[in-house]
């Protein structure tokens, strides 16, 4: 059996079946839904770090590659830069798995819920496997039509506004990128990612068209990414229950968004063409200007899940903004915060999700005290909050610290004014959360929600101290060559862009 074709398929099969047969399972089938659920999720785990090993260790090219016709041809291939993007999406999809099934417990619809769960990893999973834009397309509008159920999952008024208000900023974005998708091909022919520099040779000719397929194409990435003013759809979208916010912004929509501008700036035009053609200069500014602007907005939020969501449009921005810097150092911090984003995000978004399960508390006054009732979990956000300000030595220091020293060595040092200026922000709508999580006096009596032996349902317990705990290793280790940093570097190398 040919591995190096057959691999890929199974990566995108173990979620795509999973989900298929959890749709046609009654509600009470409880142990086969989660038993179906967690086998998909543990062996597209198992298979990730296989592919890992015979990519890396065995240097094998993972391949599938067919025409469509018009031109158009499907790809899927398994580079340095998708590995890091399945691994993050694999391991989190086994968390989060773990942690909805608790989390939704008892609740109607489960079937439903799961089955588009699975189909959303496995859109993300042909979005990291994608070899060219056609095939990212593909997946990427894939994924916008499997996470509108799990938006809208509730039902009630404020979800269906939230999925109408999703649907219509996603489907923009999708248009613009399909424009650009199209455009490219008339002008270039198909481009594999891997045909780095094909554009440079058309840029004298096609400046001004190559200029505005950039701009088209960043602006339906940018979207999902939400990049200001593209953003609207993310706050509105956190009535989803808890796990589907956790997916959202760790490793769905909005890791898809900013793995796609890595894509286009690094694999379809090049970095140093893009910035050849004045293109990287204004990416900066609209990564920097979302930066500061999500911050803000956060400082005002008194819903803590809001609060989050707003923090994700800011850090989600640290990518585009490293992507868009021309300097080594800027291009591995952009890479390794795909995953220090995803798991410091999903930390706090799992914590929520348990103070909001255990004791009913969504608002950010409520939260008085709390350490006092779930200290474990209060400990976890805690560390979670201070890696996303970038206190060292967490995962979050380390992306911070790879962009001021590419911002220095690319010469623009004005980017250093907008870390310290973010990280300051980050300290103040963050700090006063857990000040008064840990040293106010409670504000009220808390109802126990769902009683359990621990502070909450193991379940709900067990998953934000994986990941938090990735989070603190990531930091501690990040010399490791196997650490997230360490495989950015070996993806900039890869690239030719690290030393």
């Amino acid at each position: 059996m040919n591995l190096n074709f057959w691999l890929p398929i199974l990566m995108l099969s173990s979620s795509l079946f999973t989900g298929m047969i959890i749709f046609f399972l009654k509600e009470e089938s409880t142990v086969l839904r989660t038993s179906l659920n967690l086998a998909g999720a543990a062996f597209k785990v198992i298979a990730v770090h296989y592919m890992a090993y015979r990519l890396l260790v065995l240097d094998n090219i993972h391949q599938v590659s067919f025409s469509m016709g018009l031109g158009f041809d499907f790809v899927l291939k398994v580079d340095f830069l998708s590995l890091m993007f399945l691994a993050l999406s694999s391991n989190l999809w086994l968390v989060t798995t773990l942690y909805a099934v608790g989390y939704l417990e008892g609740s109607p619809n489960r079937s439903r819920f799961f089955g588009f769960f699975s189909l959303c990893v496995t859109a993300c999973t042909g979005i990291a496997m994608a070899g060219n834009l056609i095939t990212f397309f593909i997946f990427y509008e894939f994924l916008t039509l499997v996470t509108y159920p799990l938006v809208v999952h509730r039902e009630t008024r404020a979800a269906l506004d939230a999925g109408r208000t999703y649907l219509w900023y996603t489907i923009l974005g999708g248009t613009l990128l399909f424009l650009g998708v199209v455009w490219l091909q008339v002008i270039a022919g198909p481009l594999n990612f891997a045909d780095t520099g094909a554009l440079e040779t058309l840029g004298h000719e096609h400046h001004f068209s190559l200029c505005v397929i950039f701009l088209i194409l960043i602006m339906g990435l940018g979207v999902k990414a939400a990049l200001v003013p593209l953003h609207g759809w993310l706050p509105v979208a956190m009535v989803a229950p808890a796990p589907v916010s956790a997916l959202l912004h760790a490793v769905a929509v909005v890791k898809a968004g900013a793995f796609g501008i890595v894509r286009v700036v690094f694999d379809v035009f090049g970095r140093d063409f893009s910035g050849h053609l004045g293109l990287l200069g204004p990416l900066a500014v609209a990564a920097s200007i979302t930066i500061i602007f999500g911050s803000l907005r956060a400082l005002s939020q008194t819903d803590l899940k809001k609060r989050l969501a707003y923090s994700t449009v800011s850090q989600v921005s640290y990518i585009t903004l490293g992507a868009a810097i021309i300097a080594s150092f800027s291009t591995v911090g952009a890479i390794v915060h795909l995953v220090h984003q995803g798991i410091m995000k999903i930390t706090l978004f799992f914590c929520a999700g348990n103070f909001a399960e255990t004791l009913g508390l969504h608002s950010i006054r409520d939260l008085k005290g709390v350490a006092r009732r779930m200290p474990l979990t209060a400990a976890m956000f805690t560390a979670a909050a201070l890696g996303m300000i970038g206190i060292p030595p967490l995962a979050g220091f380390i992306t911070k610290w790879y962009l001021g020293i590419g911002a220095l060595d690319g010469g623009s040092t004005w980017i250093l004014a907008i870390l310290v200026v973010s990280s300051l922000l980050n300290s103040a709508y963050f700090l006063p959360i857990v000040f008064s999580m840990w040293f106010e006096e409670p504000g009220r009596q808390w109802e126990t929600l769902r009683p359990s032996r621990f502070e909450a349902p193991w379940m709900l317990i067990v998953p934000p101290m994986f990941t938090v705990l990735a989070a603190i290793l990531s930091g501690l280790f990040a010399d490791w060559n196997w650490s997230p940093l360490g495989m950015a570097r070996q993806i900039a190398f890869g690239m030719g862009v690290y030393p």
